[in-house]
């Protein structure tokens, strides 16, 4: 039943942001409060892993050779919907934050297909937000990529606005990268319009050859991948892959970067431990060819390169982009006041707030959408 109190009102009330990437590591939720000058309070942060049989599920869900029914599918999304809302009941007694001071809750949803470039358009993803409504008694907002996709853009990345409310500096020119499973970057500049887009794989093939011969779901610190010796022929063959050359506006998600696409390029004597060292560099070396672009195409040159996600946790990677990145400085967005586990997150309340104020959640200069639109879909409490 929903609360029946008066909410605060919604411009500088609470808001919970849920995300679940696509490196399916977890459920991560927070509660916060938006002044006008970007985040005002953040009150409460919350993660919870994947069910284990879920996220298998899940994984066996996004592959192009998969086949199955509408039911499975149907009850994946409920079971996902149930998820979310137990997490942020989770969330709000942590916070000890009164429901009738939470104005929405804006969940992502979890991905399963993202097709921006075939015919017909489209971003799925999963988590049925009348569930999270109904059990929480609190307006949710959901399918936040589908309008920005329907006025002609990419439907991703959207954090590129978030970014620039909160990140923005007068003098720097900075660049955002979130390493997720798909890893991708927001310029920030003073001098011109915000862009961004999905550089390639972060996370995901990384996660995806440690389970295959590791039985583990990440490599931590990358400390697997620091045992191994990176293979040029390797290397040269996956780096010549025709999506890191386009421009922008461009993005892509586990869909194409998964086995399926790196299979064809294995060979028998290669050292899985050589092959994870060789991942980790495609994915520095996609990261540092899309700053490039974004700095060539825009003619600034970057200051300052802050990272959030779940790569940012690597410290193997962290360490590689920040010698690949050079001259640059490279940081954890903590040094900004911005917690880099809890960005995404973060940014999902924000784009609710935005969608009740009626206010624009995407930026064209971003997904190629032919105009700002609202965006989610609304399921009041």
């Amino acid at each position: 039943m929903a609360d029946t109190s008066q909410p605060d009102p919604i411009d500088n009330g609470y808001y919970i942001g849920i995300m679940s990437g696509t490196s399916m590591d977890g459920v991560d939720a927070a509660l916060v409060r938006f002044g006008t000058d970007g985040i005002q309070n953040t009150a409460s942060y919350l993660s919870i892993p994947f069910p284990t049989d879920l996220k298998l599920e899940l994984t066996g869900l996004i592959h192009p050779d998969w086949s199955g029914t509408l039911r499975y599918i149907a009850s994946l999304n409920a079971r996902l919907g149930t998820l979310y809302a137990e997490t942020a009941e989770s969330l709000i007694q942590k916070s000890g934050i009164p429901k009738n001071q939470i104005c929405a809750i804006g969940n992502h949803g979890q991905t399963i297909w993202h097709q921006p470039d075939d015919e017909p358009h489209f971003s799925w993803q999963l988590g049925d937000a009348n569930r999270i409504s109904e059990l929480t008694g609190i307006t949710t907002i959901a399918d936040f990529r589908n309008r920005d996709i329907a006025a002609g853009g990419e439907g991703a990345p959207l954090v590129p606005a978030f970014h620039q409310a909160v990140f923005s500096h007068t003098q720097q020119t900075r660049i955002i990268l979130n390493i997720g499973g798909i890893a991708n970057i927001s310029l920030l500049s003073p001098n011109q319009d915000t862009l961004g887009f999905d550089t390639g794989p972060g996370n995901s093939l990384l996660d995806a050859w440690c389970l295959k011969n590791q039985a583990l779901p990440f490599d931590e610190n990358g400390k697997w991948a620091a045992q191994g010796k990176v293979i040029p022929t390797l290397l040269d063959q996956l780096m010549s892959e025709s999506y890191f050359e386009r421009n922008y506006p461009k993005s892509t998600g586990k869909e194409f970067f998964n086995l399926t696409w790196l299979r064809p390029y294995l060979t028998a004597e290669m050292n899985p431990a050589d092959i994870q060292a060789t991942l980790l560099e495609v994915t520095a070396a996609s990261i540092a060819r899309g700053v490039q672009l974004a700095s060539d195409s825009t003619g600034q040159s970057i200051d300052e390169v802050y990272i959030c996600g779940g790569g940012s946790k690597n410290l193997h990677l962290m360490k590689r982009l920040q010698q690949i990145l050079s001259p640059a400085t490279v940081k954890k967005t903590d040094i900004l006041g911005v917690d880099a586990d809890w960005v995404e997150a973060i940014a999902f309340a924000w784009l609710a707030r935005q969608t009740l104020l009626g206010l624009p959640g995407n930026l064209p200069s971003a997904t190629g959408a032919s105009g700002y639109r609202v965006l989610g879909s609304i399921y009041p409490a």
